[in-house]
């Protein structure tokens, strides 16, 4: 009793474990959390996010300091002056504050370097009234570094359906070989079970003998269907294993024994207008920010035809004994003006930056008639190619019950080997039709979601 438990459980422990049927859901979740070129694309997104903190970064605190001593001469001045800037973020302009001190003799042309006895302290801001007003070249780079971040995502999202859209080609082709590969050892299986039988049959003289080598000539071809189909199994899985990826991101090659036992739905598109169709593709959006881009340059070109004026106030005070000159507090006022002459620079940025305006527009439209037109297509090609699995699903039903009729007819004597060997390819060749017909409705509803940008549906 206790050798037969342990015999049992022996058995029991060597039996192979059980494979989970491989989904479309499991390989696009790995494709998009693992795929090398989504990963890529996540750090080009990374670096646009590093630059504009660099942008960001021209309207940092800034810290000065200068400190001057006569070291030779008849006089001894010692100076110290420290300054703290920052600019603005809705004006050209910058505010300040600072402090001074000296000590010992300057010349009198250097008065300005004289403090009181504890120093000067000062505060003052710079408006620009005219250019650099509305934008600058540092706000003007802040912007483009921001659409440089909406435009780093939006090339991950193309990268990313591009990348899902070959996920989903290569499993539905490997499904496929897989139903191939089953259909074509059926047939296999068929010829192998009819040559025993056969051979009974001639060792009775109810056959002749060359009926036994004829089968196994059939045999022979079938077996080498079955070889060429298997090799196109194992490179499907191959292909596959590139978006199929374990916890470190390696590639996993799927076995054979995860295969469904029929072409899944796979994505369905969702039914939608021409416009909502168009709103969710990245290329359009890419070259729409692509427009927006432009028009932040138009208005750094326009901003160079202005004239400069700025306005510059400041307000200081000395501190401590000295000069009594020196000592109450004073207010600064000033404006300064600069007018190009010429501006051709300015005139010919401005023409530069229109014409590439223009060229933007027409592409855009361009590409959103063209993506009009693709989805149109591809709506009927989906369409057509339903159609057609259905016919073929028909025709393999149809063909399955001649073979199977046939058969019967045969194990009763009313009918011939050529006969139920012509049934039998024309069924593997209904059936393997049928496949490629689902196949092919299958790639096109895929197409078409990858055409719409359907991001629930490609898992991303």
């Amino acid at each position: 009793m206790i050798r037969r438990l342990i015999v049992a459980a022996a058995f029991v422990f060597a039996l192979p474990a059980y494979a989970a049927e491989l989904t479309l859901d499991d390989v696009l979740r790995s494709s998009a959390t693992h795929a090398p070129q989504i990963l890529e694309a996540m750090a080009r997104q990374r670096q646009a996010d590093a630059r504009a903190l660099s942008a960001q970064g021209q309207f940092d605190l800034v810290f000065d300091a200068d400190a001057q001593s006569r070291a030779l001469g008849f006089y001894d001045g010692t100076f110290a002056d420290v300054k703290a800037s920052r600019p603005l973020q809705n004006n050209g302009g910058s505010i300040y504050t600072g402090y001074r001190l000296s000590s010992g003799a300057f010349p009198s042309y250097d008065g300005k370097s004289v403090t009181n006895q504890l120093g000067e302290v000062r505060v003052g801001a710079v408006f620009s009234l005219l250019r650099d007003r509305v934008i600058d070249e540092r706000r003007g780079r802040r912007e483009l570094a921001e659409t440089d971040i909406d435009l780093a995502a939006l090339d991950r999202d193309m990268i990313a359906i591009g990348v899902q859209r070959r996920a989903i080609e290569a499993y539905q082709q490997w499904v496929a070989a897989g139903l191939r590969v089953a259909t074509l050892r059926e047939l296999f299986d068929l010829a192998q079970q009819r040559q025993s039988s056969i051979e009974r049959q001639i060792d009775l003289g109810a056959r002749p003998a060359i009926l036994g080598v004829e089968n196994r000539q059939n045999i022979v071809r079938r077996k080498a269907l079955l070889v060429r189909a298997e090799q196109d199994l194992t490179l499907f899985a191959n292909a596959l294993s590139l978006f199929l990826r374990d916890d470190l991101g390696r590639p996993v090659v799927p076995d054979a024994a995860r295969l469904p036992r029929a072409m899944p739905e796979g994505v369905s598109p969702r039914l939608v207008d021409r416009t909502e169709a168009m709103s969710g593709r990245p290329d359009i959006r890419a070259l729409m920010a692509r427009i927006d881009q432009n028009g932040i340059r138009a208005r750094l070109a326009e901003n160079e035809l202005r004239p400069r004026l700025d306005l510059r106030a400041e307000a200081s005070k000395d501190i401590g004994a000295g000069s009594p000159v020196r000592t109450p507090a004073e207010a600064l006022l000033g404006l300064r003006f600069t007018l190009p002459l010429e501006q051709r620079a300015a005139r010919g940025r401005i023409a530069e930056v229109a014409a590439e305006q223009d060229a933007l527009t027409l592409r855009l439209r361009l590409l959103e008639e063209q993506v009009g037109v693709e989805i149109a297509n591809l709506r009927t090609q989906m369409d057509g190619a339903e159609r057609l699995a259905a016919l073929a699903t028909d025709e393999a039903a149809l063909a399955r019950r001649m073979a199977e009729a046939e058969r019967r007819r045969y194990a009763l004597g009313a009918s011939d080997f050529l006969v139920v060997n012509l049934r039998e390819e024309a069924l593997a060749d209904a059936t393997i039709r049928e496949i490629d017909a689902i196949y092919r409705s299958a790639a096109a509803r895929a197409e078409l979601v990858a055409a719409m940008a359907d991001r629930d549906q490609l898992r991303l």
